[in-house]
């Protein structure tokens, strides 16, 4: 009898293997045959399921995206269970923003695909959706946290876009910086780092 074949699992396996290609030799490299190769299938079998190359990179990046703001939405959820001002509320905002870091090889993982997609949407417009909605995504929870740590920014909207684009700003360049220069910025120097944002926003309230 023949093995029935899982195709969700099936279509998980192949967008595994197209995050494993980035992240080690970058988004260049993601082609079906290559992706093929690195799932263990034919070529033909992961037609299957994908079309063409930009079908199975356009999904690919959705499926990244979805990862990380759904661990945003969850450590925001963790954020507005605690007192604002107390030491769990400053540790649960640590936590949200550490999803946006390469802290661990599945965020690292993540956050490298997630940058070589949002790079490549710059130039390669079958991206820019994707991209478009990978920034509102972020860009809403970051919002929503400037408001817990600034509450009068919610009536003022230029504080309010100004810290959130601050925050992005840092938080885009400490993921960059501890992805190339990992033995320098490690978890703890980005932890410092933003220890040192934080402290910037609570002493300009």
């Amino acid at each position: 009898m023949p093995k029935i074949v899982d195709a969700d699992a099936r279509r998980q396996d192949v967008v595994d293997a197209v995050f494993r290609i980035i992240a080690s030799d970058g988004l260049e490299r993601a082609s079906l045959r290559e992706v093929a190769d690195e799932a263990g299938l034919a070529v033909g079998s992961v037609r299957h399921y994908f079309a063409s190359s930009d079908e199975l990179l356009v999904h690919s990046f959705s499926v990244v995206i979805d990862r990380i703001a759904g661990r945003l939405q969850a450590a925001l959820e963790s954020v507005l269970r605690e007192a604002p001002g107390s030491p769990a509320h400053h540790e649960a905002v640590l936590q949200l923003l550490g999803q946006l870091l390469p802290l661990d090889e599945e965020k690292a993982v993540d956050v490298c695909v997630w940058l070589a997609f949002r790079t490549a949407a710059r130039i390669k417009a079958v991206f820019a959706p994707e991209a478009a909605r990978s920034h509102r995504a972020v860009a809403a929870v970051v919002g929503q946290l400037v408001i817990q740590l600034l509450p009068d920014s919610a009536e003022q909207q230029d504080v309010l876009v100004t810290e959130a684009e601050r925050l992005l700003a840092t938080l885009d360049g400490l993921c960059l910086h501890a992805l190339l220069q990992s033995e320098w910025m490690t978890a703890q120097m980005c932890r410092d780092v933003l220890e040192a944002h934080l402290s910037g926003l609570y002493n300009g309230r």
